[in-house]
Formats: structure tokens, sequence, C-alpha cells
């Protein structure tokens, strides 16, 4: 794919990360649909003092460059800790993006390939970021609907090149839109009363402040995701200092509305379900700056100008008391929550096309479909 028109070059300055950053931004602004990533929250994510992920990951950003005009980005990856679980030699292609050239598209992942040999890798696979709450997956369908805060919006071009280039799709999700009402669902309602009489369970009552509740309850829901996720396709655990950075990066965004939390008779987390409102439109309006004003936009959609919709993050539960049906107590309690407080609908995160267990509830909410597909794609690089 090499073309004498198109260099693709390593990001080594300050400068240059921020062009690396500004290029999704740029390339989809005021696009209807797509959401655009946060510049700041982008140069962080490879810097080793703001991504704790960088302790057991290796990565490089790079640039492609055509007539002196930036024209894609990548991010090769070797998550070591993944790897190790899974049994692989895999680099990870992330964070990208490129204009409708195949030229371009192929010597971005050219250049992936090329770094991750030099480091013994044999496969090449993505998108995928650090870790499970970095963006994933490529979209395939559902390019008409608006994007989320937490996953990949891309044109339809996209997947087409990967085809094109040879590689094979590796895993696929879902994204399902419900929709809520007053009304539990009845065999949400029954499975919910019978899985907590049976299992001596009860939900937790989140009465206090933010900062107090993170302190009793941050750690066990990381613990019980790390737990929860373990069999996923690729996931890697997250470590104590990657806990301390989500809470401080996302806790001012969270309702404990839209928290609910299983405890059993001795006030163990058992299962547990983190939602909040979309800010989707706050992030379109703010075009990747917090600064001047795009704070504002932030702000007014979590305090004052909400959403009817509200976006999963995740439901997790402990591998004990998973198939004893525990997902219908946390959909009926935030069901109940959401709809109490204005929600109408709820965006799933993108689970896994074969999850059953977790889609088959989405079935007993009138109205609910699938929205939105995406997946990941792999080519050996083994000359």
């Amino acid at each position: 794919m090499a073309d004498e028109n198109i260099s693709v070059v390593p990001v080594v300055t300050a400068r240059d990360l921020r062009r690396f950053a500004r290029f999704n931004v740029q390339l989809y602004r005021n696009h209807p649909y797509a959401v655009p990533d946060l510049i700041k929250d982008t140069v962080h994510s490879f810097l080793p003092s703001r991504n704790a992920a960088l302790e057991f990951c290796d990565a490089q950003t790079f640039l492609a460059v055509m007539d002196g005009k930036v024209v894609g980005r990548v991010a090769a990856i070797i998550n070591h800790k993944a790897n190790d679980v899974w049994k692989v030699r895999t680099v990870r292609f992330g964070w990208i993006d490129f204009i409708d050239d195949i030229r371009v598209s192929g010597a971005l992942l050219d250049a992936v390939a090329a770094w991750g040999k030099e480091r013994g890798m044999d496969r090449l696979e993505g998108p995928f970021g650090f870790t499970d709450f970095d963006p994933e997956g490529m979209l395939t369908d559902g390019f008409d609907r608006i994007g989320t805060m937490a996953t990949i919006y891309n044109y339809p071009y996209y997947p087409q090149h990967m085809e094109r280039l040879g590689l094979v799709k590796s895993a696929g999700w879902v994204e399902w839109m419900v929709r809520f009402s007053s009304t539990v669902p009845p065999r949400i309602e029954r499975m919910s009363g019978i899985v907590l009489e049976r299992y001596h369970l009860h939900v937790a009552s989140l009465q206090k402040s933010k900062k107090q509740e993170a302190r009793t309850y941050a750690y066990k829901l990381f613990w019980l995701v790390n737990e929860a996720f373990a069999p996923l396709y690729g996931y890697s655990a997250f470590s104590d200092r990657q806990i301390r950075n989500f809470v401080d990066r996302y806790l001012f965004m969270l309702d404990k509305r839209l928290a609910v939390i299983v405890l059993d008779s001795n006030d163990n987390v058992v299962a547990a379900s983190l939602t909040m409102t979309s800010l989707a439109q706050a992030f379109q309006k703010a075009q990747g700056r917090l600064f001047p004003i795009g704070w504002w936009y932030m702000l007014k959609a979590l305090k004052w100008k909400r959403s009817n919709v509200v976006e999963s993050l995740f439901i997790a539960v402990k591998p004990e008391y998973q198939n004893r049906g525990l997902t219908a107590v946390l959909l009926k309690e935030l069901g109940i929550n959401a709809s109490g407080a204005g929600y109408t609908m709820a965006e799933s995160n993108p689970e896994l096309e074969d999850n059953m267990r977790i889609q088959n509830h989405w079935e007993y909410y009138e109205g609910s479909e699938i929205i939105k597909r995406r997946a990941v794609f792999y080519k050996s690089i083994i000359l």
C-alpha cells in the first residue's frame, strides 16, 4: 500500500499528538451523527502520567500525511496483560480515522503491523483501545443514529476498507434502544421478586453524597466488573490506579438515581449496573473542546436540559450469581428510577452479539430494537 504521495509518520512531539487528537474532530465536523472525542481526553490517553493502562501497555501513534495535510491517524497498542491472558501475540489498532482513500487506510495499518512485528507480534486486530472502557468496535450498521460518548462513530466506508485490505471479522457487538415506562414488564417484575427472596439479596440505598458513595462502592464495582467480564473477548482487568482515574474523570457526570447495586445478606456487592444521561448532543456542540464554552454545554446537559435518553455503561453480575436472574433486578430498578427522573429510552452499551443472557431481557420491553452493530477485524501479519 506504499504510495510516494502518502507518508505515515510516528507521533513524537506534543504538537503532533494534538494534531492526532484534532483529526477526528476535523474529519467529522458538523456531522449530524458523529460525537467528537474531547481533544484533551485523547491526548491524555497517550500520556503515562495520565493513563494507568500504559503501565502494562506499549503504544505508538501515527499520522498519515498527504501533500502536507493530515489525512489519517491510528494508534498501535500492545496490551501485554490481555495477550498473556488470551495467549496471543496481538498488536491492536485503535483511534483509527482516515479519508476515503484505500491507500491511506492501507498505509496506516501497514505502519501498525510493522511496529507490532518489530516487537514480536503475529496478528493485527481492532479497533480496540487499551481496555474495554476505551471505545472499541467499528460501526458496521446504524450509521443514521447519533453516536454515544463511549463508542466509536465512523463513516460507512471504514468497514469496506477493512474488507478490501484483507481483514476478517473476529467479534461483533449489538446495541439496543430500550423504551422505558412507569410500568415494569410483568416478567421482569416477577423474576426480580423471586431472585431477591430466593438468594436473600437487597438493593443498596444510595442516600449519601456522591463522594461518600464513591468511597464506599467504586473499587467494589470495578472489582466486580473484573470478575464478571473476565471471560469476555479481549478483556483485561482494571488496576487500582485505573479505577482511581475513572472515578476522578467520570464521578461528576453520574446521577445516583441511575446506579443500581445489589447486595447479599453481608452487604457484599453481587451485581450492579451503571448508567448516565446522554451527553451526545453536548459533545457535538463542544466540538472537541471544553473551553471556552464546551463545559457550559456539558453542565447544561447534566443539570438543566437533560436528554430523554440514558446510556448504559455496564451491567455486571458476580460469576457465581450469573444465570440466576439478577439482571431482572437491575433492569427493574433502573427502569423505575430512570422513568421517574423523566427518561424514556436507554441505549445499551455494546453487547457481544452472542451474549443472549443479556439480550433476551430487552425483548420484554415493548418497542425495543437493535439499532447498531459493530465489529473488530483481524489479520495475520506473519510473513
